[in-house]
């Protein structure tokens, strides 16, 4: 694949601003600063068109989901082609009656879509109750191919699973995204918010060195109340671009953002070369990891 070496991308960590209407604003606007400062891949956050309103569960709650294509991909594919960037979008799509699912929508520099991704692994943890929401991706773990590199999209939840990882890098995802929404519980103590959020980056950075690719973790940020009358999530933020040793190429703070680096897309090749963790695959030995659990 033809590609420049350097691939400048930015991440845009934001606070939920209300309806879709004044968060698609606001992310216009975090667009076109990311693409003044020379960002070519632009990551957004999970369902970042309003609220996480997966706290709770209600009916009334899927009359936010829309048709992809719909009037957000028409909004965001606009935005897309405006600056000449590829775009990283996250979702609430509603395919049929009944039958929802958290996509990821990733649109090219002319503004098309070049492909999707539905989450494939839903939680249903206390104030993360997205069973009642999610059907279950059914694409599978297939990167999309854009003008700046096969991109392997996941989102969120997936990012605990290295099988997730590792699939999309056998099929020769350039670069690992998580679009994310991720908080601790305000009550809880500072020890324990501090496990949590480590545990996360841990979990990025073992993607990015078992795999030789560069990671890009887009998280929001703020407090948002609970419609049951919880504490609610505080978003931790610390969005992040890993190399593909696990280093640190870049990472925010607990605001609002826009994360900005450059990333040397030759580097996985020299890294693989030295670590060759895919030739060493023992994959006459796994087949025990489709049972769910060895009795």
């Amino acid at each position: 694949m033809s590609r420049k070496t350097t691939l400048p991308v930015a991440l845009i960590q934001e606070n939920n601003h209300g309806d879709a209407d004044a968060n698609l604003s606001i992310i216009e606007s975090r667009v076109a600063e990311a693409a003044k400062r020379g960002a070519k891949l632009v990551l957004l956050q999970e369902l970042h068109n309003g609220q996480y309103f997966c706290q709770h569960e209600s009916v009334a709650e899927f009359d936010l989901a829309e048709p992809i294509p719909g009037p957000s991909t028409q909004r965001l594919s606009a935005l897309a082609r405006q600056h000449g960037v590829v775009l990283v979008s996250s979702l609430f799509e509603r395919r049929a009656a009944g039958l929802y699912h958290n996509t990821a929508v990733v649109f090219e520099a002319d503004g098309s879509i070049a492909g999707k991704y539905r989450k494939m692994h839903i939680p249903d943890d206390p104030g993360f109750y997205e069973k009642f929401y999610f059907t279950p991706g059914d694409i599978g773990f297939t990167p999309i191919d854009t003008s700046v590199g096969r991109l392997g999209v996941l989102v969120c939840w997936d990012q605990w699973y290295p099988e997730a990882a590792r699939l999309m890098a056998l099929a020769g995802a350039d670069l690992l995204l998580y679009p994310t929404a991720i908080g601790w519980d305000p009550d809880d103590d500072q020890a324990e918010q501090n496990r949590q959020r480590d545990a996360w980056i841990l979990s990025h950075r073992g993607h990015a060195v078992a795999n030789g690719l560069p990671v890009l973790s887009c998280n929001r940020v703020g407090h948002e109340p609970s419609p049951m009358g919880a504490s609610g999530i505080r978003f931790w933020g610390n969005s992040h671009v890993l190399g593909p040793q696990g280093e640190f190429l870049a990472e925010a703070g607990g605001e609002a953002e826009i994360l900005s680096v450059e990333i040397d897309m030759a580097r996985s090749e020299d890294v693989r070369r030295i670590w060759p963790f895919l030739r060493d695959r023992r994959i006459d030995a796994y087949g025990d990891l489709l049972k769910r659990y060895i009795d």
